[in-house]
This record gives C-alpha cells, structure tokens and sequence, in this order.
C-alpha cells in the first residue's frame, strides 16, 4: 500500500511538474487530473517566435577602427575578435600560402617586444587564450581572458597584431607543418572531390580555388611575412568585437591605449572577380581514380550572391530538395526509400564577394553511382517543374524562423553577426530582411527560383573512386575525362 501511494504521489508531482514546464506552450495539453482531452501533438499550433537582438555600441577610433561594444555580467570574461580586411586572395600567384602562413606565425612567432616563448609563458600564466589567422577573404584575431587579467591580455593581443616578430625559427617550423599537410591532402577522398569540383568551377587560377603547393611555400620568406603584414593589416580595415564582462568607458580607454597610436594605411579592396570561364553549354564529367570503398560524388554549378533578389527563394528551394537532412528529397528518395547511400544532401554556398556555388553530394557504392546521379538529376528536374507541397514550405519556412534565434545565441554571436555583416558591405538587419521574405515566400516563387538557377545543362559532375567500371557508369551524363592527381613531392 505504501508502495502504491508513493507511486500515486510521485505521478501527482510528476503532472504537476509537467503542466508548470509547458503550461506557457500548451494550453491544452492532458494526462493530469483535471486537465481536458489529449490532444494530437501533431494538430498543436504555437506563436511565432519573436526575438529581438540587444544592440551593441559601435565606436569609431580616429585612426578608423571600428569597435562593437556588448556588456554581459554574467561571467567575469572578456572576449574579443578582430577581423581583419586582409586574406589569401591577395597572395601573389607564385606564393600561394602567404597570407595563411602570415595569419599562423603573427600568432606563434612573438611579437610587442616579446618573444615568441615570453609570449606563451604569459598567456599560460592567466590562461588566455589567443588565436590568429587568416583566411581566404578575412584575417582574424581572438582574445579570451577573464576580466582581471583583461589589460595584461590585451597588450599582449595589440603586440602580436600591430607589431608581430616573425621569428625565423617559428616560421621554418610552421612551413615544415604545411609541406607535411600538402603532402598528406591526397588520402582523404572527400577532400580530393571537393578541391577538384571547386577548380573546375572556377578554374584553378582563380583566388577561390588555387591552392598552395610545396614549391609555393618554400619560396615564401620571412620578409614576405612581414611586407604582406605590413600592406595589408591597418586599423582602418579592422573591425574589434569586444564581449563580457567590463565597463564601456574603462573599456574603451584600454583599447585607445593599445591601438589609439596606430597609424592609419592604404587598406586593400576586397574585391573577387567572377569565374573567367564561360558557362560549360553541356555538363562536365570528370572523374579521380583512387582505391575507396566508396564513390564521392559532387554535383552542381556556379550560383548567385547573397545580395541576388533570388537568393531566398533559392535558398529555400535548396532546403527544401538537400539541405534540410532528414526532411529533404534527397534524403528521402536516395537515402531513406533507395537505400544508395548514408551520406546525401544539397548546398548553397552564397557569400557578399565571389559567385556562390551550388551542389549535391553524396557517398555511394560504386555499382550505384550510376543511379545516385540519376536520382539527383530527377530530383533538381522536379523542383524545376513542380510546385512544392504546402506541407514542404511549411517545415522549411517553421524551420528557418525557429533558428533566427541562434544566429543571435549569445553577446559574441551578435556582435559578430553585425561585423560580418558591415564588413561585407550588408546592412545591419540583412538577415531581419531575409527572415521577413522567408516568411513572405510563395511556392511561385520557389519554383521561378528553381527553374532559372537550377541548369542540369550547365552541370559539373567529380566523381573519385576506383575500379575500371566508374569511367563507364558516368558515361551516361557527358563526355568523362580523367583527372590526374601531381604527386605532392
């Protein structure tokens, strides 16, 4: 009996428990005395979510830096990033590799007046944590430290940034790493597909596909390290977020301090030109013969730019036949109903600067590789030709609304989302603009969308595998030429 009353009790407390944890969401929910009828959960409709960002201070220092400004008490740390209008794209073209190696040594190789080891020494001391680098259209800098060691950080994180070293010997080590890491890049099969698709699309020359290669890297030499700092990293193309846990005004004089002297410089255009190769008029199908247990497929062509009146129709059209995972076409036609492959989805790759990129990608078996590019084109064709579900737009639109809040996750996440907007040129509430027409989007304009930036005809199709069979089961989709892999020596 006993037994059975704490039973009783502990269903009591637990329906009490419940109603109090989703009373605000579902006010028809039952199970617990006294509460109505269950209802379907699949019939339950809710509010829309509505979320409005806290707005950080932006400053304007009058050497031209920009500095976003959040405060958050919560924890005693501070974090700042600095993102830098520099990249690879300004490499020149016999020394591809310069800016990243740039980006790894302005960080590991000492800089303000200390050593490279002073530099280590300090930051284990407080546990800060700091990082640099640099990438193809950005540089970035980071500082994490908790507000008492916040002006010792800080000097060391405006040292390593505005004066770094360059010391010889952490240089040779850092190039020693990436000749090992190119010659490693042609195990893994994943990465051969999508280096090679991406050449293909733009043509190898170009600054979003060329890559560095030993030669390039060994030519690179520490006065290079320092001309390239030194013509591309000013404060008037730097934009400094900074988080956590201080005071504006005692913020704001700490940064002045480490960066108010810093001269202004001629700060490179970020602009990529696009593509200089012609649309192909017939699809393109290459292949890389290499022993896996699995064909790697990529599909698709050049697209368009953030800033395109189609984008969010694409966008959506994109999740909607490969993007979305367990709900997409995709998935389930090639996956879940065909069983051909684990792996399978769409992409858009669209940023501010350079032509965006879209594609499907699977991994297959090789006898069915035929067949996982058969139900790739018939897909890409449907969404050409159909409108989608009611219930497609739907999840896809519920789904976009329900994860604007996490572009916004945290004081860093907004402050960075605001700094990657500006510095590509967007304005500051682009993506309340892009929520706003998600929410406004037709099935007619998902279709117009799909119909001119979805082209079978102007497709790009890689496939690395092995076997002598592969040449002949893409033969169905186009001319197949081989592309042979350089030894990386």
């Amino acid at each position: 009996m006993m037994n059975i009353r704490r039973e009783a009790l502990s269903v009591k407390r637990g329906c009490i428990a419940l109603g109090i944890s989703v009373m605000m969401l579902v006010p028809l929910m039952s199970g617990c005395a006294g509460s109505p009828a269950l209802s379907d959960p699949r019939q339950m409709t809710f509010k829309s979510v509505e979320f409005t960002p806290p707005e950080p201070d932006r400053v304007v220092f009058e050497n031209g830096m920009v500095v976003y400004l959040l405060e958050d008490h919560e924890l005693p740390l501070v974090s700042m990033t600095a993102t830098m209008r520099t990249g690879g794209w300004l490499d020149p073209a016999d020394k591809i590799g310069l800016a990243s190696l740039t980006g790894s040594v302005m960080r590991t190789g000492g800089g303000g007046g200390l050593s490279a080891e002073q530099v280590d020494e300090e930051l284990e001391q407080f546990a800060g944590g700091l990082g640099i680098s640099i990438g193809r259209q950005s540089g970035s800098a980071s500082l994490d430290v908790l507000s008492k060691d916040l002006k010792r950080g800080l000097q060391i994180f405006a040292g390593l940034i505005r004066t770094p070293a360059f010391e010889p010997a952490r240089l040779e080590l850092t190039k020693l790493q990436a000749i090992e890491g190119i010659r490693r890049r042609q195990d893994n099969p994943g990465a051969i597909v999508g280096r090679e698709f991406v050449k293909l699309l733009y043509g190898e020359d170009h600054p979003t596909a060329r890559e560095s290669n030993i030669k390039s890297i060994t030519r690179i030499t520490r006065d290079d390290l320092v001309a390239f700092h030194r013509n591309t990293i000013h404060p008037n193309g730097t934009m400094l977020a900074v988080t956590g846990d201080f005071d504006k005004s005692a913020m704001l004089a700490l940064l002045r301090d480490v960066f108010g002297d810093w001269k202004q410089g001629e700060v490179p255009v970020l602009a990529i030109a696009d593509a200089p190769q012609s649309q192909p008029a017939k699809p393109v199908v290459r292949f890389v013969n290499k022993e896996t247990s699995q064909t790697h497929l990529r599909l698709g062509h050049l697209s368009i730019k953030q800033q395109d009146p189609d984008y969010v129709a694409l966008a959506i059209a994109n999740d909607i036949l490969g993007g979305s995972s367990f709900r997409s076409r995709l998935f389930n036609d090639v996956r879940t109903k065909r069983g051909l492959a684990y792996s399978v989805g769409s992409r858009l790759n669209s940023g501010a600067h350079d032509q965006g990129v879209w594609l499907m990608r699977a991994e297959t078996k090789l006898p069915s590789t035929q067949e996982v590019i058969a139900r790739f084109v018939a897909n890409m064709e449907r969404m050409r030709t159909e409108f989608v579900t009611d219930n497609e737009l739907a999840e896809a639109k519920e789904a976009y609304v329900n994860s604007f809040v996490f572009s916004f996750s945290s004081p860093s996440a907004i402050v960075g989302r605001l700094i990657e907007l500006e510095y590509d040129g967007l304005p500051k509430d682009f993506l309340q603009q892009v929520r706003a027409r998600v929410v406004a989007l037709t099935k007619e304009e998902i279709l117009a969308a799909a119909k001119k930036h979805f082209n079978p005809e102007r497709l790009t199709i890689v496939a690395v595998g092995s076997g002598e069979a592969l040449p002949k089961l893409l033969s169905g989709f186009g001319e197949v030429k081989e592309i042979k892999l350089a030894p990386e020596s």
